[in-house]
């Protein structure tokens, strides 16, 4: 398939900048891939999708105020410094993004506080530079008190206290992501308590989503796309929960699509699931045989985007797109801070 196959147009009016005041009142689209049936409920009420002894996998990667607004020495520019991934954390290395990056060379010391400096060491790309940062105390309660949540760059708007909360998922434990992964928005704590009452198998795996999901496709031949590495942990935990399930004959729910490519990163040929950390490229568009996933929860995604491109590959095409169309005219919510999708 070809990049332009994933190209849609849709109003800009549709583009969700904030979230439902409920996480769990979000609208939900139910696609049934053995019939083409689409549905339309709440997300809360997805526990009747679910049977006892399924499985549901979260990621628990936790979103950090990556975005920090700095001041450089001497002239006392204003510098955008958005933080992407540690390097050395003895030497306090970050690989980053700078903006304007015409103003930031080797050598430039950047002062976001009292308490922290970052130093520019190397230039990695034209808007990319690796810096070492210069603080006391602990690097991301430092960072927390000065850095704006990272929102994507299509919600064109300042982060508010408000995103600190929001643009995270209840059960978010790892520090590392600079994106939420969005699909888990939509659960409450509640809601996740009322599927383990169910029987339900709830666990985590990790992928640290990276600045790269932003990032456009820019070859029409889609072979020939590159992914950005991210950082993915599957625990033992994990593998016994989806194992048992798949032996039981029981569905395994994923949410997330940042999930599915943790969990088919790390999968034998015999479709277990085996633990794993690591870093994974991993490309999922169609075809696509999933090992793991029997029915995947995901967000509305942008046009071009590899993640349209994922869910394309486990629903259908053809499917996928007319249910896009179908979002469009009934006003469903687009993206991050949008309504949901559920393919069973």
């Amino acid at each position: 398939m070809k990049l332009s196959d994933f190209d849609y147009a849709f109003p800009k009016n549709l583009i969700a900048k904030y979230p439902v005041e409920e996480r769990d009142q979000a609208r939900l689209m139910v696609i049934h891939r053995d019939t083409g049936d689409v549905e339309h409920r709440v997300f809360a009420d997805i526990h009747e999708y679910f049977k006892k002894g399924d499985a549901l996998v979260l990621n628990d990667t936790k979103v950090f105020p990556a975005r920090l607004i700095g001041r450089k020495e001497k002239t006392n520019a204003k510098i955008e410094v958005f933080l992407l991934r540690e390097l050395s954390k003895d030497e306090r290395l970050w690989d980053v993004i700078v903006d304007p990056a015409r103003k930031v060379r080797i050598g430039n010391k950047i002062y976001f506080s009292d308490k922290l400096m970052c130093e520019v060491i190397d230039n990695t790309t034209s808007r990319g530079r690796t810096v070492r940062f210069n603080y006391q105390g602990d690097f991301f309660k430092l960072i927390d008190q000065v850095g704006q949540t990272p929102l994507p760059p299509y919600i064109k708007r300042d982060a508010e206290e408000s995103d600190k909360e929001n643009y995270q998922t209840v059960y978010a434990r790892q520090i590392g992501a600079v994106a939420a992964p969005t699909a888990g928005l939509h659960f409450s704590k509640k809601l996740v308590g009322r599927l383990k009452k169910k029987g339900v198998g709830v666990t985590s795996v990790l992928l640290h989503i990276g600045h790269g999901t932003f990032r456009p496709v820019e070859v029409e031949d889609l072979t020939k796309h590159k992914m950005d590495s991210e950082y993915y942990e599957i625990p033992p935990d994990a593998c016994s929960v989806v194992n048992k399930t798949k032996e039981s004959k029981k569905s395994v729910f994923v949410c997330g699509t940042s999930t599915v490519r943790a969990l088919e990163s790390s999968v034998t040929t015999m479709r277990q699931l085996t633990p794993a950390r690591g870093w994974t490229d991993k490309f999922i568009y169609p075809p696509y045989d999933f090992k793991i996933t029997d029915k995947l929860i995901t967000n509305f995604h942008m046009p071009k985007s590899t993640l349209l491109m994922m869910v394309a590959a486990f629903s259908d095409y053809d499917l996928m797109m007319k249910a896009y169309k179908k979002a469009i005219k009934d006003k469903y919510r687009l993206f991050s801070y949008g309504d949901a999708m559920m393919i069973i």
